[in-house]
């Protein structure tokens, strides 16, 4: 075996079997032997102290025609010999000491330093011991990708063998880049005559043992196939103190992330009660039962793992990160009984649970947390099924929604929901919570209509199944409504809302959390139906009755002032949204952490409220910062930076300069519509936000030619009558104006407003909108006179429902004055509804 690392002319070289240290140390010791480097070549297989002696000892009758037969005195000889000695004539000698199995069997034993001799050292320990006096210790590592997709690729070809690199690739891949598992394969290739591709589904075949993907013939002169390369090591580890942990920690650590596990995981209760059990060398109590383990010799455990080089163990990072080979993973999950592999498997899922925070102020450990748990359901995804669905799975899938990975959390969820059906059955409650959670993260993923539809399908048989007063049907009810709304129909969600919180109060009472939740969605549905006011009132009520349940800093009375300060803005008042969201913002920030998704958001609508209150360009300013946080935290793709890129652009078009933010728009839409879809809500939002700037910066046609081909879509994918299509037909009707048919636009509006009052009622904020604009259109097409009449009587109409402070209030009497002015030049200002931009302001809402 070749490998492109030096090797020292003297040394100790440490890794994991399999790495190819002997294979290393030979090469050395061949090319000075052979470049007549060298008098004397000796080498000594080193794993126990009796071999080395034994070694020293035949060296000593070889060289020095000693008694063999006296180990003990023949090996100080050849020790004695190597002494360099004034006068002695120049030897130039190399000692190498193959696989030091115990830095305890060198004492006394280590040649001298000599300036004409050296010791080459292969050990898998990485003992403080083996330094010292001059010796280096040098780590073998891994090949890297490049070297093992070179090593097979040469391997196969001296045998006339061909693949494809992508397979060749893959391939290194599944073995880790190890070497000796690399060369193993290549000769299993060579005997056997199959594929990579064939020899890679028997690899993830689970339940293939990793010897029976070993060749018949060792190549290299190999003593150990790759499942037995580690057997010794373990013994090992398993005698250092704590005696008889490491093997079980090993074990615990064989169904997570071979890429890192945070030391809590390994030192948590679920961990110690692990090693408790399953202590190889157990010393039990006078009670007869198993002796408590610490989190101390649970760290010592990892340690000793780490010494014998079974694991990367690294103190010095923040979450004492734990590294495993895959393949030693494999090679232990393979030795464990069934009883045993279970057992583990759930002490895995319980550790992770354990140390997963409810709240994920760290994302960095949250991602790791979701990685580990992934591993461990495809190691083992059957055990977390038994009795009942684990804890962990739902964790997990929540985990990835509650970070802005909605599509990821619905992929979970539907895998999730799946597997339950397959082992515990279509109604098994618990399988009916995998369903309303895959329906939930759908609806967020961006299908709310497909998400309702499940929904009312999962009431039917949550009803059957647990009756129609169970927590379960009461919060499936409310999910069902929930996405009603999210669907187009607020006022409909609204009213079925409040009837279930009658039946929320009778049954779990007022102050549950369910029943709290279902108050929140209520006055978000409220608002979304058009009255803003009403649900701010609702939320301020809500408020007082979270921070006496829950308490101030609880992370659902911080939504609920979020909720309650966006409505605020939405009810007429943005700069007193802007002020409580600062304060908000605050209060996240010091519970939360910085880097948290709701402080981010927090920080969103605080740059929606700023650019909303008259400041633009300080929300443009506020987004941009925005941005670079989100891209470090979440990465540039994900839905929340994508989000935050339109609002960016939508504040510097306001500020300004509309050009520009059309061009940003532009590349955004090619962004979206590779990681969203065509269809997805936010893509359509993007493409209704470029064809507005696209207006504002100069090209009134080509925005009514975009704007028209987008409402064709939104119609197909929403529904003649969701809100966002209806937006649409106020925005081409408002472009159609401003491209000169201004009579156009006012028939268009004419049209929507009976559809309007139709899906909203007359009193909605956006039938008010649409009557706002029509009148405006009425005078921009030579009807001053009637446009003032029709503004007089929208007038009264918005003091009655919306009151004298509401931004439509004060638009519509500014209307009203200029069109009594009959001032025909003057700019319209007439009020665009509020979807014309991406929706910045999140609500919150609970399930």
């Amino acid at each position: 075996m070749e490998s492109d690392q030096p090797v020292p002319a003297g040394g100790v070289l440490a890794g994991m079997g399999g790495v190819g240290k002997t294979q290393l140390a030979a090469a050395h010791a061949r090319t000075a032997w052979d470049t007549g480097e060298l008098d004397v070549l000796v080498w000594v297989t080193a794993s126990t102290r009796s071999a080395i002696v034994a070694g020293y000892a035949q060296a000593a009758a070889e060289l020095l025609a000693a008694d063999a037969n006296n180990s003990e005195t023949a090996a100080a000889e050849f020790l004695a010999w190597l002494e360099p000695k004034p006068g002695r004539q120049r030897c130039r000698w190399l000692v190498v000491l193959d696989d030091i199995g115990d830095p305890s069997d060198m004492k006394g034993l280590w040649p001298p330093t000599s300036p004409t001799g050296f010791t080459l050292a292969t050990t898998r320990r990485r003992d403080a011991a083996l330094t010292g006096n001059g010796r280096q210790l040098v780590r073998i590592a891994l090949f890297t990708p490049d070297q093992a997709l070179s090593y097979l690729t040469r391997a196969l070809a001296d045998n006339n063998r061909t693949e494809p690199e992508a397979q060749l690739t893959a391939l290194s891949n599944d073995l880790g880049h190890l070497p000796l598992a690399l060369s193993q394969a290549a000769a299993y290739l060579i005997d056997s005559g199959e594929t990579v591709a064939a020899y890679r589904e028997l690899l993830a075949d689970r339940t293939t043992k990793l010897a029976e993907a070993a060749p018949d013939v060792l190549p290299d002169e190999q003593a150990l196939p790759l499942a037995a390369a580690w057997s010794l090591s373990i013994d090992r580890a398993d005698t250092l103190r704590p005696v008889g942990l490491a093997r079980p920690m090993l074990q615990l650590t064989a169904f997570l992330s071979a890429n890192g596990i945070p030391k809590n995981v390994l030192t948590s209760s679920a961990a110690l009660t692990h090693l408790a059990m399953h202590r190889t060398h157990p010393s039990p109590d006078p009670a007869g039962e198993p002796a408590p383990v610490s989190a101390r010799d649970a760290m010592r455990a990892l340690r000793a793992l780490h010494r014998l080089s079974l694991i990367d163990h690294t103190p010095d990072t923040p979450d004492q990160t734990v590294h495993v080979h895959q393949l030693i993973q494999r090679t232990i999950r393979d030795t464990l009984t069934p009883n045993q592999y279970d057992q583990a498997a759930r002490s895995a899922a319980d550790a992770l649970l354990r140390v997963w925070p409810a709240i994920e102020r760290d994302t960095v450990l949250a991602q790791t947390l979701r990685t580990n748990a992934q591993a461990l359901a495809r190691h083992a995804e059957q055990v977390l099924y038994w009795p009942s669905a684990h804890t962990l799975l739902f964790r997990t899938g929540d985990s990835f929604g509650e970070t802005g990975q909605t599509a990821a959390a619905r992929d979970h969820f539907r895998h999730f929901a799946d597997t339950a059906v397959r082992h515990l059955g279509a109604d098994h409650p618990d399988t009916l919570s995998a369903r309303g959670n895959l329906a939930r993260w759908r609806g967020q993923a961006g299908d709310p209509a497909g998400a309702a539809a499940a929904f009312a399908e999962i009431l039917e048989d949550t009803v059957r199944v647990l009756g129609e007063d169970h927590p379960s049907t009461l919060v499936t009810r409310g999910n069902f409504a929930f996405m009603r709304g999210e669907a187009g129909d607020p006022a409909g969600a609204a009213t079925t809302l409040a009837e279930l919180l009658k039946d929320m109060v009778c049954v779990l009472g007022e102050d549950h959390p369910n029943t709290h939740a279902t108050r929140g969605n209520f006055a978000s549905m409220q608002g979304e139906a058009g009255d803003p006011a009403g649900a701010a009132t609702t939320l301020a009520e809500l408020l007082k009755d979270m921070v006496r349940v829950h308490g101030e800093d609880h992370p659902n009375t911080l939504a609920t002032r979020n909720n309650l300060a966006s409505m605020q803005g939405e009810a007429g008042d943005p700069a007193g949204a802007a002020t409580t969201m600062a304060e908000l913002l605050t209060d996240r920030i010091r519970v939360l952490g910085k880097d948290h998704p709701s402080t981010l958001t927090a920080r969103s609508n605080l740059a929606q409220w700023q650019g909303e209150a008259g400041d633009p360009a300080g929300a443009a300013t506020t987004m941009a910062e925005l941005l670079t946080d989100r891209i470090r935290v979440l990465g540039k793709d994900h839905p929340s930076t994508l989000t935050t890129r339109g609002n960016l652009a939508r504040w510097r078009g306001e500020a300004g300069d509309p050009a520009g933010a059309a061009t940003t728009l532009a590349e955004l839409l090619k962004d979206m519509v590779r990681v969203h879809g065509e269809d997805h809500p936010n893509t359509l939002a993007t493409r209704n936000n470029l064809a507005f700037m696209r207006g504002e910066a100069g090209d009134p046609a080509g925005a009514a030619t975009t704007m028209a081909e987008l409402l064709t879509d939104r119609i197909r994918v929403l529904g003649k009558d969701h809100p966002d299509t209806l937006a649409t037909r106020n925005n081409l009707a408002s472009i159609q104006g401003k491209a000169g048919d201004p009579a156009g636009a006012a028939t268009t509006l004419a049209e929507l407003l009976k559809d309007m009052v139709r899906v909203h009622g007359e009193d909605h904020p956006n039938t008010l909108a649409t009557r706002n604009n029509l009148a405006s259109m009425q005078g921009e097409a030579g009807d001053p006179a009637g446009a003032a009449t029709t503004m007089a009587e929208l007038l009264k109409d918005t003091v009655r429902v919306l009151g004298e402070n509401h931004y439509l209030t004060h638009a519509a009497l500014n209307n009203l004055a200029q069109w009594r002015r009959e001032a025909a030049k003057a700019a319209t200002a007439y009020v665009e509804l509020s979807t014309h931009v991406v929706q910045v302001v999140s609500h919150e809402k609970w399930f």
